[in-house]
């Protein structure tokens, strides 16, 4: 179960103030409950956790089973934004750190990820690598059409034609149920397809197929993440001034309207969260950036971190807050041996384990960036595993709802990312651009 600890706070915060902000956090709560409010005809992601069906994960669990019988070894999941971010956080947060150089991979292929840049050097890189592999794809795109993706898939997709035989077998679209491109060539070449739920933003679409198919190829157990998301469903739906949700939106809201804290800096201590970071950056910064408004999301990895943007957080302008990831317990235990000559002078430290050495300084830091003008905020999760990571993505997925409409947005739209895209069309003479192609080019001459 998900904690959410805002003491870390008291010292910035008065209590009138927090009570204030609670009364509009469940004011945001009932909104997103209500299903009445801006973008409700995006709330699918809701109820994922209670009403995907086992046979959707059957049918994941056969497509892995039918690749693994080909003696595939590597599969490139192509997908950009929220077709890849949140796979790509459970995948790295459930491996083995080391899981490419260890000579044992326990049978499952490993996953690569493709489609979210436009580096000639990362596709052709990646094209060095497919070649020397057994491959499958799985391609993530409600459309069909989004350049990053419908590059590479292009360019794969090539080569697997020219290399297999059976190489629509080999390749799983995850597309529109009726529509689009990626669907109308799935049907051509007889692709196994999943559908993108028309409910579901692609920020909010890790417990669809878009996350629960890249999962399963990678070995790992989806019903335990869909149980932990189960979990917290129905915790957060019991409305109350200590939801979790309620707390979290409350406060993050407080601080940035009340005392400018206008960053929020999502901290964790394991190199697995990683991509977390990567995750939760889009998922709050779409929802909430907008008209004006929003906090903007950043990201450390601590300690690491602590030696490069330690010294800002510990000195720099007072902007941000920080909410950090604090994980209760370790998977693994190594402890700290005695030394004979102890010339590194850490024979304090012998008999004590990693792990404690990391929360100390994980205590360290939190109180020296609350001395520093830095308000915390902490949420806790047992440890590592898929029931916990399920719970945490559901928590955070479900916050944003209640903390978007606290700010008074819609958390489900993203209309400034058209921008670039039009910008980016125009400069490379897509068809029907044409006038903007001419401005564009008299602008920039």
């Amino acid at each position: 179960m998900v904690k959410v600890n805002v003491s870390g706070c008291d010292t910035f915060v008065k209590g009138a103030e927090y009570k204030n902000y609670v009364e509009k956090a469940l004011a945001g709560f009932d909104v997103l409950m209500g299903e009445k409010g801006a973008g409700n005809d995006f709330l699918g992601w809701r109820h994922l956790p209670t009403q995907t069906p086992e046979s959707l994960i059957a049918e994941c669990e056969a497509v892995r089973d039918d690749w693994k019988s080909k003696g595939v070894d590597l599969v490139v999941v192509i997908g950009i934004g929220g077709s890849y971010l949140g796979a790509r956080c459970a995948i790295e947060a459930l491996s083995h750190n080391f899981a490419k150089q260890l000579k044992s991979k326990g049978g499952n292929p490993e996953i690569v990820f493709a489609g979210n840049n436009l580096s000639e050097e990362y596709v052709a890189e990646l094209m060095d690598l497919v070649a020397e592999r057994n491959v499958a794809c799985v391609v993530i795109s409600k459309s069909g059409t989004t350049t990053e993706p419908a590059v590479a898939f292009r360019i794969v997709k090539d080569y697997l034609d020219k290399k297999y035989k059976d190489s629509a077998e080999r390749i799983v679209a995850i597309t529109d149920a009726k529509k689009g491109a990626l669907k109308t060539l799935s049907t051509q070449e007889g692709y196994r397809t999943f559908v993108v739920p028309d409910d579901c933003g692609g920020r909010f679409s890790v417990l669809t197929p878009v996350g629960l198919l890249p999962i399963v190829l990678a070995g790992f157990d989806v019903r335990a993440m869909l149980a932990g998301a189960a979990e917290m469903e129905k915790a957060l739906e019991i409305k109350g001034e200590t939801n979790p949700a309620v707390v979290y939106a409350a406060m993050r809201n407080l601080l940035y309207t009340e005392y400018g804290k206008k960053i929020e800096i999502l901290v964790t201590y394991n190199p697995k969260f990683q991509y977390l970071g990567e995750w939760w950056k889009q998922l709050y910064g779409e929802s909430e950036g907008k008209d004006g408004k929003g906090i903007f999301p950043a990201s450390v990895n601590n300690t690491a971190d602590l030696h490069s943007m330690g010294q800002f957080i510990q000195e720099g302008d007072r902007v941000m807050f920080e909410t950090v990831i604090n994980i209760e317990n370790a998977n693994r235990s190594v402890v700290i041996e005695p030394d004979s000559q102890n010339l590194d002078q850490l024979n304090y430290l012998a008999g004590k384990h990693v792990e404690h050495c990391g929360a100390m300084a994980q205590l360290g830091t939190r109180l020296a960036h609350i001395d520093g003008g830095v308000p915390q905020l902490e949420i806790s999760i047992e440890k590592i595993n898929e029931h916990n990571l399920g719970g945490l993505f559901y928590f955070f997925e479900f916050a944003c709802g209640v903390s978007a409409y606290t700010l008074g947005v819609n958390p489900f739209n993203q209309p400034g990312v058209e921008a670039y895209k039009k910008n980016m069309f125009a400069l490379l003479n897509k068809p029907g651009f044409e006038e903007q192609s001419k401005a564009i080019r008299e602008r920039i001459k």
